[in-house]
């Protein structure tokens, strides 16, 4: 009797494991949909509001990043009716309250500097030490870049898919970086090549992965 609850617990074990092995490989080839779409969006917008920065009315068209979580999203929930359908693992929702916490903390900490910087909320920032004069500069771009690098490597080891992990590390450090070389309307063009890198690149090596699976 002792044999076989041991023997029923280990056949349980096989089978949650067997779940999750099998939800993480659905996971990885429903991925480069979401991969390359969210690259896309990145950077034609991030190449939009730099253009529109230089040439037409200075930093107001950073609110079109508020466009593209938008036109994002719904596209996103386009795609989803077309992905293959996944079991609801630890797996699903450990990415999706990564990505989840990541969007959270970059859409306040932009909303927040965003109404600082137009002057409807009125907060100032000390800089110890320093001149009372003194301009606290927040360098955005490198501190998504950074966090997006963390959040994507973070994916590629749960989904344990080498390509994602590499394209997020060297899209994150080389990002934040980058961005610190370069001024204002400069660093979407960082931005941009950040989700080329970091979302694009991996979403086609997995496409071509699936490809050759068939």
């Amino acid at each position: 009797m002792e044999e076989n609850k041991n023997l029923t617990a280990k056949r349980s074990l096989e089978i949650i494991t067997e779940q999750i092995e099998r939800s993480r490989r659905t996971i990885t080839k429903n991925l480069w949909w979401y991969l390359v779409w969210w690259g896309l969006c990145v950077a034609i917008f991030a190449l939009l509001i730099a253009y529109l920065w230089k040439h037409h009315g200075g930093p107001v068209w950073n609110a079109l990043w508020a466009v593209m979580w938008i036109f994002g999203y719904l596209g996103e929930r386009f795609i989803g009716r077309r992905k293959e359908p996944v079991l609801a693992t630890i797996v699903e929702k450990t990415i999706g309250q990564v990505w989840g916490t990541f969007g959270a903390f970059m859409g306040v900490i932009g909303l927040i500097l965003g109404l600082v910087g137009s002057g409807l909320l009125p907060l100032t920032f000390t800089i110890s030490g320093d001149h009372p004069d003194a301009h606290l500069y927040i360098n955005l771009t490198s501190i998504i870049s950074l966090c997006f690098g963390i959040v994507s490597t973070i994916t590629g080891a749960v989904l344990k898919n080498r390509v994602v992990q590499i394209c997020g590390f060297i899209a994150g450090l080389g990002g934040f970086f980058c961005a610190l070389k370069y001024p204002w309307s400069e660093q979407l063009y960082v931005m941009a090549v950040v989700s080329v890198i970091g979302l694009i690149v991996p979403g086609l090596v997995i496409y071509l992965q699936n490809q050759k699976e068939k």
